[in-house]
């Protein structure tokens, strides 16, 4: 068994003890306060796997974004999470939107994720939790599992923060339907 396997397996075990309360108010005590729809979103500037230095939200505009907070990389269901949003990322680039990972993990944990798993899409390190904090998204030393949609204005339309990871992207997908179809 490798040491990363070994210790993957353990933050899962832990993650899955603590992570019952992600959608209840004492995690949103922990988390702090959502972003408010129909509002800018905060702005972030972020160190990615991609090589590519920092990304920051105003290198998406005039496109949608979906700004996904999970707890750890290489975790169950942090993985079938990111894995989902990959087998959907031509509906995703079909309505003009990105998607965008964030946890605490480093920059090289980020990139070893995207290689195991064929993602195509950045992961950002907020090593030190102060976007996810941002967005209410902070747990101590992880990041929750939740999601934002922001539209090409930068303003923030939707938030999800009871997530089932195996069905979120298609739960996403429909809402950046509806909330396209408002906009146009």
């Amino acid at each position: 068994m490798s040491r990363r396997y070994f210790l993957s397996s353990l933050a899962a075990i832990c993650l899955s003890g603590i992570l019952w309360i992600s959608s209840s108010s004492t995690a949103q005590a922990m988390g702090g306060k959502l972003p408010i729809i129909n509002q800018p979103a905060p702005e972030f500037r972020l160190p990615t796997n991609t090589g590519t230095g920092q990304v920051a939200l105003t290198d998406y505009a005039g496109k949608w974004v979906v700004l996904y907070f999970y707890p750890k990389d290489f975790t169950s269901g942090c993985t079938l999470e990111a894995r989902r949003f990959q087998q959907d990322i031509n509906k995703y680039q079909q309505r003009q939107t990105e998607i965008v990972g964030v946890s605490a993990d480093s920059v090289d944990s980020h990139a070893e994720f995207c290689d195991s798993e064929g993602l195509k899409f950045p992961l950002l390190a907020d090593t030190d939790g102060k976007v996810s904090k941002a967005y209410g998204s902070w747990m101590g030393i992880y990041s929750m599992r939740h999601s934002f949609i922001i539209d090409p204005q930068g303003t923030l339309r939707a938030t999800f923060t009871d997530i089932n990871p195996t069905a979120h992207s298609q739960e996403v997908l429909v809402e950046l339907d509806r909330l396209q179809s408002v906009k146009t």
